[in-house]
């Protein structure tokens, strides 16, 4: 992939710099909290975007309530974006405060769970606590994952709501490899895997369990990989396999590839161009984007 392309990639976030503010999804668009983190983690290291990154951070602390949570505007119960704020705010000593905030509100938080039943017709055990998209509902995997990439990268590794959270990513890999939303067995039928979603997945749990335990999911991510051109998925994908030293010889023509399908289907939204770059600058390995 030449740097031209990483490059343009990168302008066309910054493009997305809502002036005094954060970061709009499409172009003239207003501002949102996960979009504005994801292009805080896509420009972090651009030393020219210094300012913009400072502003797009400061703005997230104003979607930030009492109690930690970052919410989408106008909708207290939708806290995804406290997760993706606390990675945006890593690093950074004048939002420690903030993501402290963050952190005990998601220590605190989880799913809608229940004793586990031999009635229930799905095959996972709903006792286990993760963490949902919104109050009041099912933990599912994608926000478990993010909450315990937060709770990593600032230092909570040995909390006990860390390793449950483990628990419960590996809990609901389907039998065959991979993962979906959450269900893995329903009315005796194996669902589906997912490749964005199996790609989180292995971001999260690499360093945390065997390779042996997912071997399954990450060969059916490397199956998948070079047929995932829309970003989402091979955005996910190459993390996936990157936090396994799994990054295949393709990797980087493969985003160069799906790029430049904007051509086609017109410009990508900033979280994905986000994804994207980060996947590209970072050689697949997510971590590195917090080092």
């Amino acid at each position: 992939m030449s740097s031209s392309e990483i490059e343009r990639c990168i302008r066309n976030i910054r493009t997305r710099h809502v002036a005094g503010n954060g970061f709009s999804e499409l172009e003239e668009g207003s501002c949102r909290p996960d979009t504005t983190a994801w292009a805080v983690l896509a420009l972090a290291k651009e030393k020219a975007a210094g300012p913009i990154v400072e502003t797009a951070r400061l703005r997230l602390t104003k979607n930030q309530l009492k109690d930690g949570r970052v919410c989408m505007p106008g909708d207290s119960k939708t806290f995804w974006p406290t997760q993706l704020a606390v990675l945006a705010w890593q690093g950074s000593t004048a939002h420690r405060d903030m993501q402290n905030r963050a952190i005990r509100f998601l220590l605190k938080t989880s799913g809608e769970h229940s004793k586990k039943r031999s009635d229930f017709p799905g095959a996972h055990d709903t006792s286990i606590r993760g963490w949902s998209w919104i109050e009041r509902t099912a933990s599912f995997v994608e926000p478990t994952a993010l909450t315990l990439m937060a709770l990593e990268v600032a230092g909570y590794v040995g909390n006990e709501r860390f390793q449950e959270g483990i628990r419960m990513i590996m809990d609901r890999q389907l039998p065959h490899g991979g993962w979906n939303y959450g269900n893995t067995i329903v009315y005796g039928q194996e669902l589906h895997p997912f490749v964005d979603t199996t790609g989180i997945a292995l971001t999260t749990l690499a360093g945390h369990v065997a390779k042996e335990d997912v071997r399954a999911s990450v060969q059916f991510l490397k199956e998948r990989v070079e047929q995932c051109r829309t970003p989402l998925s091979l955005g996910w994908a190459l993390f996936g396999l990157g936090a396994w030293d799994e990054l295949p010889k393709k990797g980087l023509t493969l985003i160069e590839e799906s790029l430049r399908r904007q051509e086609k289907y017109g410009t990508y939204g900033t979280s994905l161009l986000s994804l994207l770059a980060l996947a590209f600058i970072h050689q697949g390995d997510l971590r590195k984007c917090f080092a």
